[in-house]
């Protein structure tokens, strides 16, 4: 759709114009990168407003989540669990002993190759979270491959543990409209993270603690995952430091909001439409009752 505008700007918005044609053919021809709000950086660059993005823009574009806007000093752990084992009962007897519960996200493989310790993550009251069969890169996929790839693991979780997962990360953070879309209808919000340890580099314990202390804020997802050489101990470090500031840590599904809510594309922050409300005797906000979420519900 072609924007006309008379006067000074008018140059610069045709150039905005055609240099987000350019992003969009990228991103469908190679599906989206792991990093929100990329067009709307293009065009900040250009020096067009916000209002004019807005007028230039066909606001069809999905994005999963990244953090979720939190007033209280909340935020999520999650473990990617995809190839090795090496560190998983550890891990599992850290968040014992600090009575926290997190996420764990499930790929295919790693699925076959330990189902007891599926069941035994379960077990401990930790959620269970879909990442995939064969760990692709899923925007590479069909609709229908995508679909199986979801399924076979939804199924497989769901025999092991009788429950099947409502969150899923996509292998290496790559994902597309058609991504976000099927995972919806499999039941399940696609979700990222804002805050890489990157403990599967083998940073030192001390390199992972200070990376995440530094970008941690409320609502954040933090990645790490079961077999990084340091994960455990930069663990043990890193929720000591978030009690002492305060925080609570949540499952992701305990992270997000309910009600209605929205995804700002910039960002990846899930945000609520209405006002949130204190649940009583928690100190956990949440939103009103309300339809379902249109938004959707990320790298290794």
């Amino acid at each position: 759709m072609l924007v006309f505008y008379v006067g000074a700007r008018s140059r610069v918005l045709i150039l905005a114009v055609a240099v987000l044609m350019l992003v969009s053919f990228a991103v469908t021809a190679i599906g989206s990168v792991a990093e929100p709000g990329l067009g709307s950086a293009i065009l900040g660059a250009a020096g067009v407003g916000r209002n004019a993005i807005a007028a230039v823009t066909s606001g069809s574009r999905l994005v999963p989540i990244y953090c979720v806007a939190r007033d209280d000093r909340v935020c999520s752990l999650t473990v990617d669990a995809t190839w090795g084992d090496d560190k998983t009962v550890a891990l599992l007897d850290l968040f014992d002993r600090h009575g926290l519960k997190v996420t764990f996200f499930l790929a295919g493989q790693w699925i076959k190759s330990y189902p007891d310790k599926v069941r035994e993550i379960a077990s401990r009251g930790h959620e269970l979270g879909n990442h995939s069969w064969t760990h692709p890169h899923m925007s590479a996929l069909s609709r229908d491959k995508i679909r199986d790839e979801l399924e076979r693991t939804q199924q497989a979780i769901a025999d092991l543990v009788g429950k099947r997962p409502a969150v899923f990360r996509p292998p290496f953070g790559d994902y597309s409209n058609t991504v976000i879309t099927v995972a919806q209808e499999c039941g399940l919000r696609t979700i990222q993270w804002s805050v890489d340890s990157l403990d599967w580099k083998d940073l030192s314990a001390a390199q992972i603690r200070e990376r995440v202390m530094k970008r941690v804020r409320p609502g954040a997802i933090v990645l790490f995952h079961n077999a990084g050489k340091n994960s455990v101990e930069a663990l043990d470090w890193i929720i000591r430091d978030l009690k002492t500031e305060g925080y609570a840590m949540l499952p992701v599904s305990g992270l997000l909001l309910d009600g209605e809510t929205y995804i700002d594309r910039s960002t990846g922050e899930q945000r609520s439409v209405g006002p949130r409300k204190p649940v009583p005797g928690t100190g956990i906000r949440e939103t009103p009752e309300g339809r379902p979420a249109a938004d959707s519900p990320g790298p290794r």
